[in-house]
């Protein structure tokens, strides 16, 4: 079955309302002929004369009757879909957003964004997420809108990333720990009993890799799975946590951080989105206002 011209509902619509080919015409700038060919295909698609002559006019028949208010609201509607957005409105904007992101993004950035985002739109909602993976689905299938973390292999191409800030590890421990005083050597910090983050369970990462070349291995006896849960026990203990500082920066407040005695591995953190999302002008804006926050801080 043929697909219809839908270009005919805009032609219909004109013709009820003016009730004359020659006017609806002028107004869809085509020639009467061309305006006659045009009701003759209306009259073959609806099986309906609609417009018959009575008098030195045209009037409509009972089905170009029925058909008015439907053709125009069916136009109506169709010129609004195909008509640029509307100018985002923040003060009336009403919406949920789920940001999935890495350990410790909430703790450190999360109440500037929820204080700057309830000014400036107080009926926008923020859900966090706590990334527990790397599988980029939450973002593709809709369940989250944006999310942060260190991009560490080529993304799908529907899938967009744009750089929020660097971060770089430092040492951390407890008030009264051996290494809470003076210059960490690299000898002290190799010797120390160490607290590792990894996610996955391994027990190297990189802190190991950039202190292999230096001839040196820490003793790592505690693996965790969050830099939270690895600055809980160097508080309570012994260990040495070496974590990101700028992620970290409310979770360490109380301990001593020491500048780690070798080149500090260093990670950018990342925004990411799934492209359907790019031209949406509150999703637009909210990223705007992430970037902003996490560049000042």
């Amino acid at each position: 079955m043929a697909r219809p011209d839908l270009n005919l509902l805009v032609t219909l619509d004109v013709l009820l309302e003016e009730g004359s080919v020659t006017r609806a015409g002028e107004r869809l700038a085509l020639s009467p002929s061309a305006m006659s060919r045009a009701l003759a295909r209306l009259r073959r698609a609806t099986g309906d004369p609609l417009l018959v002559r009575a008098g030195r006019g045209l009037v409509p028949t009972p089905r170009a009757v029925e058909l008015r208010e439907r053709v125009r609201a069916l136009v109506r509607e169709a010129e609004e879909v195909l008509r640029p957005g509307e100018e985002l409105d923040l003060a009336s904007l009403e919406r949920t957003f789920s940001l999935r992101s890495s350990d410790g993004f909430v703790e450190r950035f999360g109440p500037a964004l929820v204080a700057g985002i309830a000014q400036e739109a107080p009926g926008v909602r923020l859900r966090f997420l706590q990334k527990a993976t790397r599988d980029t689905g939450p973002l593709r299938d809709g369940t989250v809108d944006l999310e942060t973390g260190v991009v560490q292999e080529v993304l799908p191409p529907d899938v967009v990333s744009t750089p929020l800030f660097t971060d770089r590890f430092v040492g951390v421990v407890r008030d009264e720990h051996p290494l809470s005083s003076g210059a960490v050597t690299l000898a002290q910090y190799a010797a120390s009993r160490h607290v590792h983050v990894s996610r996955r369970g391994l027990s190297e990462g990189l802190i190991d890799e950039a202190l292999r070349p230096m001839g040196h291995q820490r003793q790592v006896v505690t693996v965790v799975d969050s830099f939270g849960a690895a600055l809980v026990l160097a508080r309570a203990s012994d260990l040495v946590a070496s974590v990101p500082e700028r992620h970290s920066a409310n979770l360490r407040q109380g301990m001593v951080s020491f500048e780690l005695p070798f080149p500090a591995p260093e990670v950018t953190v990342s925004l990411m989105w799934h492209m359907r999302l790019e031209t949406d002008p509150a999703h637009r804006w909210l990223r705007h206002r992430i970037l902003d926050m996490a560049r000042r801080i």
